[in-house]
């Protein structure tokens, strides 16, 4: 008798499917809703609003079923119902900028397709230690070159080339996951091992500690260059991050915080947007401060105003906020979502957090799984400092909120992580349906 054929492997994302139509749902629910309360009448070309949002998620699905076909089923449905809900708010203050916010949909969505297609394995990536560390920096230096750079709201980040501007940190900030995740795999052994004596107890080696200085060192530089506090306390949580992640020393950690407690000193003294800031977060209210605080001051009257259900979309008076679509976006939605909207966001994030912190968990590789937790932890430390700086938890930093603020850089670069997460979870399943001997290797 005939040995039976083995049974075809199925890769149903029909999970992903389902959880993208509530999101296609709840998004247009919110755009209907949004255009009843401003305008009197349902979107005049909701049918064109759909057709779009449809099918460059659907683009986007079938290429995760042509070259990821075992990756998460929950990571772009988060993202899209992020950016979708985003795009609404930004519809309702500035219908010029939501339509650049939907191109850059489309070019988003295009870099998902092209990484999963061209990326095959992240391990490969490891080759390019310093290459990426050597992308990283240009990218991070370019906006401080003559003609080409921008100085816009007292920050230089932008890159102007000819009408294209974008904010080449955004990418950076990509690559330095690269990189930290290769130096850190390559080093476990070192950074975790104490060997060298002092004053009767062995400890890590002081060399050891040199990159450490130097990523110290680069916040503080890019600070006093850019004038950009967010990126700077970014870059330098995300490492300290990575750090204790790779070693486990509690050490580390303490060794941050000094160094974080230092450098805000030094910062305060030296950069008078620190000063600001700080001023601005202790005291947003007094008449001599408020002119200058009124974006964090008016950010709390739009939450306080919202309540626990808000005013409903579109009923918001939010409009006299600065930056109202990119910086203070929370705010706008915490006023007409109220505190359960501002619940929703977070449990989103919290979502999409736990799934990149578990495809971490479940990598085979030093590498792999560092830069799963560098990419994963730096959507979820802009998150935080964005939204804890709005909630005056921390001083204002002023950078954009994941998926959900107005910006084509941001965005971008936030689904090419989306992009990467995907390969290093397909990555996993295939390691574990091959049979592999799942162990830790020392890259």
């Amino acid at each position: 008798m005939a040995a039976p054929a083995p049974a075809r492997e199925s890769h149903s994302r029909s999970t992903e499917l389902g959880l993208m139509f509530l999101a296609w749902v709840i998004v247009t629910a919110f755009y209907v809703l949004m255009s009843l309360a401003t305008k009197g009448h349902v979107p005049a070309r909701l049918d064109v609003f759909l057709g779009v949002v449809i099918s460059v998620s659907l683009a986007m699905h079938v290429a995760i079923r042509r070259y990821a076909p075992r990756a998460s089923q929950v990571l772009l449905p988060v993202a899209t119902l992020l950016n979708g809900i985003g795009y609404v708010e930004i519809a309702r203050w500035d219908p010029t900028e939501a339509g650049y916010q939907s191109l850059w949909f489309v070019v988003s969505a295009l870099i998902v397709v092209v990484t999963l297609k061209l990326v095959k394995s992240i391990r490969d990536l490891d080759r390019y230690r310093y290459l990426t560390l050597a992308a990283a920096m240009a990218l991070m230096l370019a906006p401080l070159t003559p003609h080409f750079g921008r100085n816009i709201n007292g920050a230089r980040l932008w890159l102007a080339l000819g009408p294209l501007s974008f904010q080449p940190i955004e990418v950076a900030k990509i690559l330095l996951v690269f990189f930290f995740a290769s130096y850190f795999a390559a080093n476990r052994e070192l950074l975790s091992t104490p060997t060298q004596r002092f004053a009767g107890r062995l400890i890590v080696p002081p060399k050891v500690l040199v990159p450490i200085l130097v990523a110290w060192g680069v916040a503080l530089l890019i600070l006093g260059g850019e004038n950009d506090i967010g990126f700077a306390m970014m870059l330098f949580a995300l490492f300290f991050a990575m750090l204790w992640v790779t070693t486990g020393l509690k050490s580390y950690l303490a060794l941050g915080l000094a160094l974080f407690a230092g450098g805000a000193v030094i910062a305060d003294q030296l950069f008078s947007q620190v000063q600001a800031r700080v001023s601005f977060w202790l005291d947003p209210w007094s008449a001599t401060n408020f002119y200058h605080s009124s974006q964090l001051a008016l950010g709390w009257f739009s939450l306080a105003a919202g309540g626990v259900a808000g005013t409903g979309l579109g009923l918001g008076q939010s409009g006299n906020i600065p930056a109202i679509t990119s910086d203070m976006i929370f705010a706008a939605l915490g006023e007409e979502l109220g505190f359960v909207g501002i619940i929703l966001i977070l449990s989103l994030f919290a979502v999409f957090v736990g799934e990149g912190f578990r495809i971490a968990q479940r990598s085979h590789s030093d590498f792999v799984r560092l830069t799963a937790t560098g990419l994963t932890a730096t959507i979820g430390l802009q998150s935080f400092f964005i939204m804890a700086g709005i909630l005056r938890l921390i001083p204002f930093t002023g950078i954009t909120l994941p998926f959900v603020a107005y910006g084509g850089s941001s965005l971008f670069a936030n689904y090419l992580i989306v992009a990467l997460l995907l390969r290093i979870s397909h990555e996993n399943a295939q390691q574990r349906r091959g049979g592999e001997v799942v162990a830790v290797s020392f890259d």
